[in-house]
């Protein structure tokens, strides 16, 4: 039970505001070790603004924040974390292997250079200067250089962008490496399906405030809506008039279909066209979740 496992980090009742913006709004927030936790929201929901308090970057004006048991600004505290930001400026004359040497020389039991590299997919740039490198082998060097001081909590912010199909699925792998070891990861991300491909846990926030917090299937059962993806003649005005369809479109050559109540059309579409093909059905993914989410609360949907 996630109870059991220990607390690395948390905000209590956290409130901060910017003038008359109210960032957040008492929030509660744990984190768990060896858990990977999606963080998610529209735009100002106060993601960023959770993060600054949990990394010691800003002071809560009310509630109560503790990493590691300790005030977040704690020089102990802060060397058991690693961070990548979505935007970071590093020197850009410096290799990738003299990088990582001097971020490794702040900690006082670094993972090796190589075992650095190697977890990040860079071993192969080490004598690369960091400017010359492309956007997306660049934020592969920022991973390696968050992970390599060994942390017991690793914030990552919008980590893949840039990155191509197979740089993903590496970082992917290390990812889970790392809670495998233990390490407790926060990952914010405009790609849902990164979080619902790594997340234990899911936390969407908005206006400062937690809207709904479980593990991905926890969080899909809000959504009952199940997709129906099909080949077939039948007429898409005549299948909206079904009492379990809510959604009926064309598109091309298919006909997609959103019902909540997903066997009996498929057993009712199967009768009314025995020709039909290429059928497929998905449960509602993270993203449905986050859009009703957000538009049950009202809160405009900009972007995860």
């Amino acid at each position: 039970m996630i109870q059991s496992v220990a607390v690395v980090a948390s905000l209590s009742g956290a409130v901060k505001r910017y003038g008359a913006l109210k960032a957040l709004d008492g929030l509660d927030l744990m984190l768990h070790r060896g858990e990977l936790l999606a963080l998610l929201g529209p735009n100002g929901a106060g993601k960023s603004t959770a993060i600054s308090l949990l990394l010691g970057l800003a002071r809560a004006d009310a509630g109560k924040v503790e990493l590691f048991g300790r005030d977040p600004q704690d020089i102990e505290a802060r060397r058991r974390i690693g961070v990548m930001l979505q935007s970071s400026f590093l020197p850009p004359t410096l290799t990738v292997g003299e990088l990582l040497r001097l971020t490794a020389s702040y900690y006082p039991a670094s993972r090796s250079i190589d075992e650095s590299a190697d977890m990040a997919g860079v071993a192969d740039l080490l004598s690369r200067r960091y400017a010359a490198l492309s956007g997306g082998q660049q934020r592969r060097v920022q991973f390696a250089l968050a992970l390599c001081g060994r942390p017991e909590l690793l914030f990552l912010d919008e980590p893949t962008v840039g990155m191509d199909i197979e740089a993903r699925q590496k970082l992917w792998a290390a990812i889970r490496r790392l809670t495998a070891e233990g390490c407790a990861i926060v990952l914010t991300t405009h790609y849902l399906e990164e979080a619902e491909a790594l997340a234990q846990r899911v936390v969407v926030l908005g206006k400062g405030r937690v809207l709904s917090e479980g593990s991905v299937d926890a969080l899909r059962s809000h959504v009952a809506t199940t997709r129906i993806r099909c080949i077939s003649d039948l007429d898409v005005a005549a299948l909206s008039q079904w009492s379990d369809i809510s959604l009926a479109e064309r598109d091309g050559t298919h006909i997609l279909l959103h019902s909540d109540a997903p066997e009996k059309v498929l057993r009712r579409l199967l009768d009314a066209d025995p020709a039909l093909s290429e059928l497929e059905v998905r449960r509602a993914g993270l993203a449905e979740v986050f859009t009703e989410l957000t538009r049950e609360s009202g809160i405009e949907k900009e972007a995860a």
